[in-house]
């Protein structure tokens, strides 16, 4: 895993490349460009300020004001769940790349993983305003960066991972789509997790991204942090989910360019 992790650092003028081919690509074409990725979550968020305010009360309940505590949840959410999807396509919508001798087709997952993390970053100045203005973000906050090593890590293993295995097994794509929509009910993101009852709280445990969204919340809306060990672990499981899903890219990485 270390050689592996070394040659992708040898790569990283050709991920940055790549990445920035992939950003420009997603608003070819668009008149407000780049500002895209700062309006789609103010839009969003003043979304679910308007229907939790106004619409579908939410009054009740330690999370208040709900619109807040949702995006909160919803951000990171949003860069996991658009990673992994996009990941397990990506080599065979680059089959063109990957067919070229010296191509590193490992650097694909990695563009995609960073990629949708960049998308996330622009939306996080929208999120700390509005913090601000609600007079929920503290000191706390300068924890940021924690959480989003962790998912990084553990989202690229699973990138890493799905990828390969979607070129030989095709049905892995579909099949991913309906788990990741199962997971995201399965985790912590639209309701609190500190008011579950203990059988319900005991489960949620054993998803990793329980922990995540935890510390985003923590962090961010409820200006405390005490999910360390949580967070720890979670960050040697994606650790390990790295190393499978790099050995599961390199045992099949001979027959890529066959499949794709």
């Amino acid at each position: 895993m270390i050689a592996q992790l070394v040659q992708l650092f040898r790569y990283r003028l050709l991920i940055q490349t790549l990445v920035s081919r992939e950003l420009k690509a997603r608003y070819r074409g668009s008149v407000l460009g780049f500002l895209w990725s700062f309006v789609n979550p103010l839009l969003m968020l003043l979304t679910y300020a308007l229907v939790f305010t106004y619409v579908m009360r939410t009054g009740k309940g330690s999370a208040t004001p709900y619109w807040l505590f949702l995006f909160v949840g919803i951000l990171p959410w949003t860069w996991f769940n658009a990673a992994v999807v996009e990941a397990s396509g990506v080599l065979m919508s680059s089959g063109g790349l990957i067919k070229k001798v010296l191509f590193p087709a490992e650097v694909l997952p990695v563009v995609t993983v960073m990629a949708n993390m960049v998308h996330f970053s622009l939306g996080l100045p929208i999120l700390l305003f509005f913090l601000i203005l609600q007079g929920k973000l503290t000191l706390t906050a300068l924890l940021l960066p924690l959480p989003i090593i962790v998912q990084f890590i553990f989202t690229l293993g699973l990138a890493l991972f799905v990828s390969a295995l979607t070129v030989h097994f095709r049905d892995v794509q579909d099949i991913l789509n309906h788990v990741v929509h199962l997971w995201f009910w399965a985790s912590p993101v639209i309701y609190v997790y500190g008011e579950q009852n203990v059988q319900l709280r005991i489960a949620l445990r054993f998803n990793p991204l329980t922990h995540i969204m935890l510390s985003y919340q923590q962090i961010l809306f409820w200006g405390k942090f005490d999910h360390w060990r949580g967070l720890a672990l979670t960050a040697i499981l994606g650790l390990i989910g790295v190393a499978i899903g790099a050995f599961v890219f390199d045992r099949l990485r001979d027959t890529l360019a066959e499949e794709v």
